[in-house]
């Protein structure tokens, strides 16, 4: 590479991914093919509009690889109608308030505090500042969702939307429940799955669909896939959508990151992908086990999932931000995050968020698993001695060579 500063830290950030525990939940580790794909010549092509209708010619191949990836998203799924030219969940989320809400619209979404989504209604968020967001939340001793509060703000608000979906909750979610409260009070039903879309596809978790209106999702959590959103509907909803995203809020999509989805949904329906979405959940619950064995308290008491929220200041009197930095300096990623009913500020937070999915794509089995959550828990608990964080360091070295990864490739800066 000629720019030689970026291309160090490129290879600094591969070294980065290599040498470190990766338990951010959202984050995972794509494949060759798809890295390949998302630097290939596909980036030069502009084809805004969507396959078969496009503002500009020389499209014939791209709406090759388009199209390949609506199907094979519809057939992971169940979905009528598919759009994969969201650049983001957040935008995929936004398209679709603006194709199905007017300005001022009551929504329903989840509570950030436990555990929604910026894009549920926050109100710094496009979301919060456009339309009228009330929350529902968790019941306080079980820091389960409140189904019965649910329904009844369902009934009281009567918003035209309701949004399900969580990007920090532990626990299973009852969506066939949610839907049918949103039927008998005549509201959209939404469910944002980004988080658990993997589990989804493989069977390992409760499907939004048939129940739910519209889904979204990103591609880059448990899929497997590259950076980037996705959005599935009920067949009428589909031209407001496609029209709400192009060209209510998006130009010309990006065919490479496409071409990487449409790989990542292929490698979805192979049989060793439900292999894998499986070793996600046990990997987790070998952390739940090691984390309650330590005498950590986890928010919900546990996980269904592939992620835990440990609450790092009812265990060891620290915050989350506290928690996430002493992490890092021994190689392990982690993010603070806020718990339910939390009296920390967001920026502190009582929690950090785990997650299994990258580390289960680079072989961690649940010994493996098991051991992190111990290394963490020592390293939390010894936080002011030296010699603890050298022997966790050391520690967690053992682990992570024992995997490799993207090796000798030189379309990723080695």
């Amino acid at each position: 590479m000629k720019d030689n500063a970026v291309f160090e830290s490129m290879e600094r950030e591969l070294n980065r991914q290599r040498q470190n525990i990766e338990l951010i939940a959202s984050e995972n580790f794509v494949s060759e093919d798809i890295l390949k794909a998302t630097g290939s010549v596909l980036t030069n092509k502009y084809a805004e509009g969507y396959p078969a209708k496009r503002y500009y010619g020389g499209c014939q191949f791209v709406d090759e690889v388009e199209t390949l990836a609506k199907d094979r998203l519809c057939t992971i799924f169940g979905a009528e109608h598919a759009n994969v030219q969201p650049h983001s969940g957040a935008q995929a989320n936004t398209a679709v308030y603006l194709a199905l809400l007017n300005h001022g619209d009551k929504v329903l979404g989840m509570s950030l505090a436990d555990g929604g989504h910026l894009t549920h209604g926050h109100p710094l968020n496009f979301s919060g500042i456009n339309y009228e967001f009330h929350s529902y939340g968790v019941d306080k001793e079980s820091e389960m969702i409140d189904y019965e509060e649910f329904k009844r703000k369902v009934f009281e608000i009567k918003p035209k939307l309701v949004v399900a979906g969580a990007s920090a909750y532990s626990r299973t979610i009852d969506f066939e429940f949610m839907a049918q409260c949103c039927q008998e009070a005549g509201a959209i039903f939404m469910v944002d799955m980004a988080h658990i879309a993997g589990l989804v596809a493989a069977g390992l978790h409760p499907s939004p669909f048939p129940h739910a209106d519209v889904v979204t999702t990103t591609t880059h959590k448990t899929l497997r896939g590259p950076r980037g959103g996705a959005i599935m509907c009920k067949e009428q909803y589909a031209k407001d959508i496609d029209r709400a995203l192009f060209p209510g809020m998006q130009g010309g999509p990006l065919m490479h990151v496409i071409a990487g989805k449409a790989i990542c949904f292929h490698e979805v329906m192979q049989d060793d992908y439900k292999e894998y979405a499986g070793q996600i959940i046990k990997n987790a619950k070998a952390m739940e086990e090691s984390f309650i064995e330590e005498g950590f308290r986890l928010v919900a008491g546990g996980t269904d999932n592939h992620l835990l929220l440990v609450d790092v200041k009812a265990s060891c009197g620290m915050t989350g931000k506290v928690a996430e930095k002493l992490l890092d300096e021994i190689n392990i990623t982690t993010n603070k995050n806020a718990i339910p009913f939390d009296t920390e500020k967001p920026f502190q937070a009582s929690g950090i968020r785990v997650g299994t999915p990258a580390m289960t794509t680079k072989g961690f089995k649940e010994a493996d698993f098991r051991e992190v959550a111990k290394i963490i828990t020592y390293c939390l608990k010894n936080a002011d001695n030296q010699a603890v964080k050298e022997e966790c360091i050391a520690r967690v070295k053992v682990l992570v060579d024992k995997v490799t990864m993207y090796q000798n490739k030189t379309y990723i800066g080695d």
